[in-house]
């Protein structure tokens, strides 16, 4: 059963917003572990409760979404979705953080980026889509690859990743009509 705060519903997943309440010694520690944010520019960065709690109240007031993506069954927190919004334009760019190490390689992701993007489409009416990743994440071209995105930009050798210059993949959904 959905629970009333959830933005969206899967099989194994739910999608609810992001709360205070999940700034937890967990959460800070995904974002700190070298490993998770490996091709994220937060990687740049250290994360504490006050910088946690700071970015999640960015999204206050916002039609920006900051989504916890949960277990189903139990309810815990694996990871973290964003969602910025350009209403004017009928656009959102998308982020994903499966944090939770043991969700990985389970198919979690696909499930949660399908989510939201299907509820970017079908509640939010917005009539595109898109989000950008580095070539070397493989996982994540492979989830926008699955989830009907496709390749609509490249920016050459753009970010540096262990020494080595990447590309940066931008990809892209319109809504179906």
């Amino acid at each position: 059963m959905m629970s009333l705060s959830a933005v969206a519903s899967g099989e194994k997943l739910l999608l609810c917003p992001f709360q205070e309440a999940d700034i937890s010694p967990d959460y800070i520690g995904w974002l700190n572990d070298p490993e998770v944010v490996r091709y994220s520019n937060q990687r740049f960065r250290h994360h504490d409760a006050s910088s946690c709690l700071a970015y999640c109240r960015t999204f206050t007031g916002s039609a920006n979404l900051f989504v916890a993506i949960r277990l189903r069954r139990g309810g815990r927190l694996i990871g973290t979705m964003t969602a910025y919004v350009a209403a004017h334009h009928g656009t959102a760019d998308m982020g994903i953080l499966l944090g939770e190490r043991a969700a990985w390689g389970q198919g979690l992701g696909l499930e949660a980026w399908t989510l939201l993007m299907d509820y970017l489409f079908e509640t939010r009416r917005l009539r595109k889509v898109t989000a950008g990743t580095l070539r070397c994440n493989i996982g994540m071209v492979k989830v926008m690859e699955r989830s009907g995105m496709h390749l609509e930009a490249v920016r050459l050798r753009q970010e540096i990743v262990a020494d080595e210059p990447q590309d940066i993949l931008y990809f892209a959904k319109f809504r179906p009509d």
